[in-house]
């Protein structure tokens, strides 16, 4: 059964982007940002986590689960380190996604072949 919830959560976010996208003026570079900004703001008032806990991969593989993820490590880092864990808490918890975003990108950069279509 938590498939099946990873699987309809995970449509129906990656869906409202694309009818914001289609009927839209906004940008997809905004549509996104505004996806990890939500997530952000859900899990700072504490209504993420419990959509995660029910759609699992559903919630926290799109860009809202980012914003959570980075929220989440701001959190623990404050706990653990104080003030400095503002700076330093959200990239360290998104340092592996982050990490493997720029890796895979260079990778398409050297396979894919640069320059405009005639």
């Amino acid at each position: 059964m938590e498939y099946l919830h990873a699987f309809w959560v995970g449509g129906l976010i990656c869906v409202v982007a694309q009818i914001l996208i289609d009927l839209t003026k906004l940008t997809p570079a905004r549509i996104l940002t505004g996806c990890v900004v939500l997530g952000a703001l859900l899990s700072a008032v504490g209504l993420y986590q419990p959509f995660a806990d029910f759609a699992g991969a559903g919630a926290t593989v799109p860009l809202p689960g980012f914003g959570h993820l980075m929220v989440q490590g701001v959190r623990e880092a404050v706990d653990s380190k104080g003030a400095i864990g503002i700076l330093t808490g959200g990239l360290t918890a998104a340092a592996g996604g982050i990490t493997a975003a720029v890796f895979f990108g260079f990778i398409a950069g050297l396979i894919g072949k640069s320059g405009f279509k005639k």
